[in-house]
């Protein structure tokens, strides 16, 4: 059966939740856990990525530097993986991550926007390090357009291309026929990474897998944006079952996700609430839960109009000033709704 390659992104993706404040011990910790399970990848920094602390969209506890030193100091096989954004990120924060340690770069763009990656994935190549091609969003595309980028990034030099399902949008055969275009398209490796805001996570792994993806992305007790990321835990024994190939053991990833509950406790888990199930029902990115409800209170609207508002304007990451915007149109709205009935 096919080898699966398994990237845990709790340490990146899971610090959205965490509000980017993931300290060096909660990294350390939970770094050497997953290192003894055989986790094949960890991803570590800001949930927006190498260089992603700012005020735009969240302060970190600890620096780039720090977190990613801890990780690198803190495995013994796994590989050490960053995200990174152009814009966010520079040529100098991929210099510093690769002199620390870290041997994957996975440079990320909106899933029609590949085009800004380029020069980011040709200096990881030439730093030596494994560079994908990482599109976000990837349910506001069609599957022929998702083709094309996959081309361009796979002729930048990608190591392998990853699809981010950012939304939890998708149903699984919309997934198959993303990765069947993107499989058509290209010779290189084929990455997945769900969310679970309508809980498809698992379903559309699967589905990926089916047609031909070999990378997989998962989080510890789904530890990350909107309603989580697909549970690493729960993907590897279905993946198991399923009859796929890892190096990750169970009872192994089993313990390093309550390493991580003890961690971050009491901050609780991803649960599929009715905003994220309306936040994938309109494909809104799940980075926007903590923006919208903040929002929401702030101006006094209700936060469910707030998402299918943003879902009709198609925002993208880091795009927290719409949300704002949104925010204060729908109580402006309400404001003279009111004074119109008095």
């Amino acid at each position: 059966m096919t080898k699966i390659t398994f990237v845990d992104v709790t340490l990146r993706d899971g610090n959205h939740t965490y509000r980017h404040q993931f300290t060096p011990q909660i990294v350390s910790a939970t770094a050497v856990a997953l290192d003894k399970a055989g986790v094949d990848i960890i991803e570590v920094g800001h949930g927006d990525g190498l260089g992603g602390s700012c005020l735009h969209v969240g302060r970190a506890a600890a620096s780039d530097k720090e977190l990613l030193e801890a990780a690198c100091r803190s495995v013994k096989r796994a590989r050490i993986a960053i995200l990174m954004l152009p814009g966010f990120g520079l040529f100098r924060d991929l210099e510093m991550a690769a002199e620390i340690g870290v041997s994957v770069a996975r440079i990320a763009s909106h899933c029609t926007e590949s085009d800004v990656t380029e020069q980011h994935l040709r200096r990881a190549k030439d730093l030596g390090m494994f560079a994908a091609g990482y599109l976000i969003s990837a349910g506001m595309a069609t599957p022929e357009k998702l083709a094309e980028e996959a081309s361009k990034l796979e002729s930048y030099g990608a190591d392998y291309i990853n699809l981010a399902e950012s939304q939890g949008h998708l149903v699984p055969s919309e997934v198959a026929a993303r990765i069947r275009a993107v499989r058509k398209a290209v010779k290189v490796p084929i990455g997945f990474h769900p969310h679970n805001n309508l809980g498809l996570a698992i379903g559309n792994i699967l589905a990926a897998l089916d047609e031909g993806a070999t990378y997989v992305d998962g989080s510890l007790k789904g530890f990350g944006g909107g309603a989580g990321n697909a549970q690493t835990e729960v993907a590897i024994a279905a993946l198991r079952r399923a009859g796929y190939e890892l190096n990750s053991d169970i009872f192994g990833i089993m313990d390093a996700a309550d390493v991580f509950s003890r961690e971050v406790a009491p901050q609780p888990m991803p649960v599929i609430d009715n905003d994220s199930i309306l936040m994938g029902y309109a494909n809104v990115y799940g980075g926007y839960v903590h923006p919208i409800k903040h929002a929401a209170e702030r101006y006094g609207c209700d936060a469910r109009e707030l998402v299918v508002r943003l879902g009709k304007r198609k925002v993208v990451a880091a795009q927290e000033d719409v949300v704002i915007e949104e925010a204060q149109k729908l109580a402006s709205e309400r404001s003279i709704a009111v004074a119109d009935m008095s």
